[in-house]
């Protein structure tokens, strides 16, 4: 499952060999802003683990005031779930500060891969940390898990958020600013650092009228792990060793907001990939954080 929890926490678009996230439905943030103008953002991906198609993930993410709102669904099959299916639901909610980054209230995570596994998992968040974790079913821990401490749990982010709601600028024309960052991560149950670094803008073209075609800016990702996992977990230590995971980050039309509209990592099984088949925004504003 390694695999599938950082494909998430990179961009938030599903899993590259197995499970994802969760239903769970939290409108306290929305309502606080129901009376303010809504926007909305709806991204499609496709997932695929080298040349073999494992299915789509769709992200909504709706804004109300300072407001927001993240779900994404997805599914993923081998010989249509012959030799494996997997369905999954993740969200956030939270609000968009006023120097424009997310402050995460709660974070959901769930799945079921078509037999009787599955996991639902629930995160709350306040004063700026995690206060809560609650998994089901909860399972005995791993042996040689690195435990995390209530220190690590301090600033961080959800991977929805993180993937999607932390790149901004004013620049609509590929800003390779928005790879200068470092994201504090923590999924349920692993914290890790998400260190992006600018490589070079490129121009995407596309044929399909529902596709994406323009400017587009490729940061290297640098995957370093800090808790909550197993250090010779051999997913763990390719991760964490590659320098050839990237994102490819896309400006959204009428919004300050960048999104990822690719993503490339290496996997024990072969590389994984999850590129954006369409993408639609409703309602933009380029001041979302106002």
């Amino acid at each position: 499952m390694w695999a599938a929890r950082h494909c998430l926490s990179l961009v938030a678009v599903g899993a590259l060999t197995l499970g994802l996230g969760g239903t769970f439905e939290h409108k306290q943030a929305l309502a606080e802003t129901a009376s303010a103008p809504a926007s909305r953002i709806i991204a499609n991906y496709q997932v695929n683990l080298g040349k073999l198609n494992l299915g789509n993930f769709r992200v909504t993410t709706t804004f109300s005031g300072d407001g927001y709102q993240m779900r994404g669904e997805g599914r993923f099959t081998i010989l249509e779930g012959i030799i494996y299916e997997w369905r999954g639901v993740t969200s956030s909610v939270g609000r968009v500060t006023g120097d424009g980054r997310p402050e995460p209230a709660t974070y959901a995570f769930s799945y079921s891969n078509g037999g009787n596994r599955g996991e639902r998992l629930r995160m709350i968040f306040g004063d700026g940390a995690v206060q809560q974790v609650s998994i089901e079913p909860n399972r005995r821990p791993i042996p040689r898990t690195i435990p995390v401490t209530r220190e690590q749990l301090e600033g961080v982010i959800d991977p929805m958020s993180g993937a999607f709601l932390t790149a901004r600028s004013q620049n609509p024309n590929g800003d390779l600013g928005v790879c200068n960052q470092m994201l504090p991560v923590f999924d349920g149950r692993q914290r890790f650092d998400l260190v992006l670094k600018p490589k070079k803008a490129v121009m995407v073209q596309n044929k399909a009228p529902t596709a994406y075609s323009g400017p587009a800016v490729i940061c290297g990702v640098k995957f370093i792990p800090i808790a909550g996992h197993q250090p010779d977990n051999p997913g763990i230590k390719l991760m964490s060793q590659t320098n050839e995971i990237e994102v490819w980050l896309i400006p959204v039309k009428g919004t300050d907001m960048y999104v990822p509209y690719r993503i490339v990592l290496p996997t024990p099984v072969g590389y994984g990939s999850a590129v954006v088949t369409s993408i639609q925004v409703a309602g933009a504003r380029r001041a979302s954080a106002d």
